[in-house]
C-alpha cells in the first residue's frame, strides 16, 4: 500500500530530526542528575510540568485546527489568510499572557512556593509564549513538506540548549568550584543562579528557533478573518480541553507528589522524591520518541488521505506496525533496563527504576490513543476526544490522591497506567460507533499481551541470574518474539511494498 510507504516515509523525515534531537537533549539526563542530587532534580521536574500545561493553553488548540483548515479542499480559505489569521490571534494572546506574568511575576512564585525565584517565572513565560508562536510557522513547514527547514529550526533550538547546558554546569561550575575564576567564568557564571541556568539556556533555546523561523513573520497579512477564526475556535476548543486533560494526565503526577508529600517530608523531601520519579520517567522516554515521530508525520497524513476509498483500510494497517513497533521498544527497554539504567549515573535515582515498565506501558497506550483519535479529528466530533481526555484525567488525579499517600511515586505510575488504558477503551468504542474502522483489534491484543507476558517471564524468572546470563536469556526472547512478528506478518509484506 503507497499510503503506508509514504507515512513511513514521512515519520522517518520528520520523526529523525525530532528522535536525534530528544537523543540529543536526553544527553542532558546524565548531566543533571551527576550535577544535582534529587531534590534539586526534583525542581526541574516540576517546573517544566508546569511548563507542559502552559504550552497547550497558549495554543488552545490551534495546531490542529491549522491543519484542519489548511487542508480542507472545500473550506474556500485562502492558505495566507488562514496562516494570518492563526497568527494574529495567538500573538496576540501570547502578548498578553508574557505582560500579565511578568507583572504577577512574584505572587505566581508565592504560589508555587518558589518566593526567592520569581526570575523563573518570568524566564518561563518567554519560553512557553515563544514556543506558542513558534508551533504554527512549524506546522506551515510540515504541510508545505520543508522537512529540513522543519528539522534544522528543531535541531538548532536543542543544540543551544545542550551547548548551554554543557557551558554552564560542565565547565563554568566545575571551574568555580575549583577556584579557577577566570574572566569567561566570572563574566557568564554566578553560583546563586544554580538549576536557574537550565531553564536559561531553555529560553535562549527557544529565543533561537523564534529567530530562525522569523522570516515566515513576513509572510503574515494585516488581516483577520473573524468568521473563520470563529470556525477555528470552535473546532480547536474542544481539542484544548483534550490537550490539557492528556497534560494533567502526563505531568499532573509530578505536582501532585510534590504537594501531597510536602507536609509529611518538607520542601526538600517532597522534591526528592519527584526527582527521582522523573528521572526514571525518562528511561520510558524512547517509546515516547517514537510517538513522538510518529505523531509529526500521522497527523497531516492521516488528514491527506480522508478522501481516499480505503482511508480506513490504511489506518487500520498502520495502527496494526504502531503497536508492532512500540511492543519491539518496550521489550528492548525493559530486557536491558540493568545496562540502561547507568545512564543515570547517580544511585540515588535507581530505587525508582521499578516504575520504567509500567510508564512504558502506559506510553503504549497514549500512542495508541493517539492512533485511535483520528475518527473524531476527521468526523468533527471533537467534543468525544474532550470528553475521553478529561475523563481520564479525572481517573489520573483520582487515583493519585488515592494512591500517593501510601505508595508515593508507584501510585503515579499506576495511574498513569490505569488512565489510558481507560482512554484506549472510550476512545475505540465510540469510534466504532460513529466512525468505524476495522482495526485489527485480536492481533493488536495479541501482540501487547505476548510482550507484557515476555516481561513478567524475564522478570520472574531471569531476575536474580546473573548479569551476563539474564542478557542472554532476554536477547533470546526478544528474538523470539520478533520471529513471531515475522511468521505472523510474512503473508502480509506486500501491503507495504
Amino acid at each position: 500500500m503507497k499510503a503506508l510507504k509514504k507515512l513511513a516515509g514521512q515519520t522517518a523525515v520528520y520523526g529523525l530530526p525530532s528522535i536525534v534531537g530528544r537523543l540529543l537533549n536526553y544527553t542532558l539526563v546524565p548531566l543533571h542528575t551527576s550535577t544535582f542530587v534529587p531534590e534539586r532534580f526534583g525542581v526541574i521536574t516540576e517546573m517544566y510540568s508546569y511548563v507542559a500545561f502552559l504550552v497547550v493553553f497558549l495554543t488552545y488548540g490551534m495546531e490542529t485546527a491549522y491543519f484542519r483548515y489548511q487542508t480542507k479542499n472545500d473550506s474556500g480559505n485562502n492558505s495566507t489568510l488562514v496562516f494570518s489569521t492563526v497568527m494574529i490571534s495567538l500573538i496576540s494572546t501570547t502578548t498578553l499572557f508574557i505582560a500579565a506574568i511578568s507583572i504577577f511575576s512574584q505572587e505566581v512564585a508565592d504560589f508555587i512556593n518558589y518566593p526567592d525565584n520569581s526570575e523563573y517565572v518570568v524566564w518561563f513565560a518567554f519560553i512557553v509564549g515563544l514556543d506558542a508562536i513558534s508551533s504554527i510557522p512549524l506546522a506551515k513547514l510540515r504541510i508545505e513538506s520543508k522537512a529540513t527547514k522543519f528539522a534544522i529550526a528543531n535541531i538548532l533550538s536543542i543544540l543551544v540548549f545542550i551547548g548551554l547546558n554543557f557551558f554552564w554546569l560542565k565547565y563554568c561550575l566545575p571551574e568555580y568550584e575549583v577556584g579557577n575564576r577566570n574572566w569567561i567564568v566570572s563574566t557568564f557564571y554566578s553560583p546563586h543562579i544554580g538549576i536557574g541556568y537550565v531553564f536559561l539556556a531553555n529560553l535562549f533555546a527557544s529565543i533561537a528557533k523564534f529567530i530562525y523561523l522569523f522570516p515566515s513573520y513576513f509572510k503574515i497579512q494585516i488581516k483577520i478573518d473573524f468568521k473563520l477564526l470563529k470556525q477555528m475556535l470552535i473546532y480547536g476548543s474542544p481539542l484544548l480541553i483534550a490537550s490539557l486533560a492528556i497534560i494533567v494526565n502526563e505531568s499532573a503526577d509530578k505536582i501532585m507528589l510534590k504537594w501531597m508529600l510536602l507536609d509529611d517530608l518538607g520542601k526538600d523531601g517532597a522534591n526528592e522524591v519527584v526527582g527521582i520519579y522523573g528521572a526514571c520517567y525518562k528511561l520510558s522516554i524512547i517509546i515516547t520518541l517514537f510517538i513522538q515521530a510518529f505523531r509529526y508525520a500521522a497527523e497531516p497524513f492521516f488528514f491527506s488521505q480522508e478522501k481516499n476509498i480505503d482511508a480506513k483500510e490504511t489506518y487500520a494497517v498502520i495502527m496494526k506496525y504502531f503497536v508492532i513497533v512500540c511492543s519491539i521498544i518496550f521489550l528492548g527497554v525493559t530486557f536491558y533496563l540493568d545496562i540502561l539504567k547507568y545512564f543515570i549515573p547517580s544511585e540515588a535515582y535507581w530505587v525508582g527504576l521499578k516504575v520504567v515498565p509500567i510508564l512504558l506501558f502506559a506510553n503504549i497506550f497514549l500512542g495508541i490513543f493517539y492512533n485511535l483519535s483520528i475518527w473524531y479529528k476527521l468526523s468533527e466530533k471533537t467534543r468525544y476526544g474532550a470528553m475521553i481526555s478529561v475523563v481520564g484525567a479525572i481517573i489520573t488525579i483520582s487515583l493519585n490522591l488515592i494512591l500517593i499517600p501510601s505508595i508515593q511515586y508507584m501510585g503515579s505510575a499506576w495511574a498513569t497506567f490505569i488512565c489510558y488504558g481507560s482512554m484506549v477503551v472510550l476512545s475505540y468504542y465510540f469510534g466504532q460507533k460513529y466512525y468505524p474502522i476495522n482495526y485489527p483489534v485480536k492481533r493488536v491484543l495479541g501482540y501487547l499481551l505476548l510482550s507484557a507476558g515476555l516481561y513478567f517471564v524475564s522478570d520472574f524468572l531471569f531476575g536474580n541470574f546473573a548479569l551476563g546470563l539474564k542478557l542472554t536469556l532476554n536477547t533470546a526472547l526478544l528474538l523470539a518474539f520478533i520471529s513471531v512478528i515475522y511468521v505472523l506478518e510474512k503473508p502480509k509484506k506486500e501491503i507495504i511494498s
